[in-house]
């Protein structure tokens, strides 16, 4: 799966995912690109999903019709979510297009899976 990782998204988070290919929105020259023109972005260049950190991106855009799974991290803190990468790779091995995923940290008992629309 080729994975977009947004700017808040720890980038060790890439070692931890071997069976993906990694790409930084930063190594895209995609830093300054805002939520809608970054989705909009990885889906032209080819992504299968985007993992970002943004809490408020499901109710900033309209996520229905995406082309890309999106797996948003609840939090930024490296050091908590190296402590469950196990858990990070279960969720991205999980995705499909057009889903949406909320991951807690520490891990609850099940993360938060919403299907939306697959675009055809």
């Amino acid at each position: 799966m080729r994975i977009l990782f947004d700017q808040g998204t720890p980038v060790p988070l890439r070692r931890s995912l071997p069976a993906h290919e990694i790409v930084t929105a930063f190594e895209q020259g995609w830093g300054t690109l805002e939520n809608g023109d970054l989705l909009r972005a990885a889906e032209r260049a080819g992504f299968d999903a985007i993992v970002t950190t943004d809490q408020n991106l499901r109710y900033q855009q309209n996520l229905a019709q995406r082309r890309l799974a999106i797996l948003v991290l609840l939090t930024t803190d490296w050091r908590l979510i190296k402590l469950h990468t196990g858990y990070v790779e279960a969720a991205v091995d999980g995705l499909v297009v057009g889903s949406y995923v909320e991951l807690e940290f520490p891990p609850s008992a099940t993360p938060k899976v919403e299907g939306l629309t697959p675009a055809r």
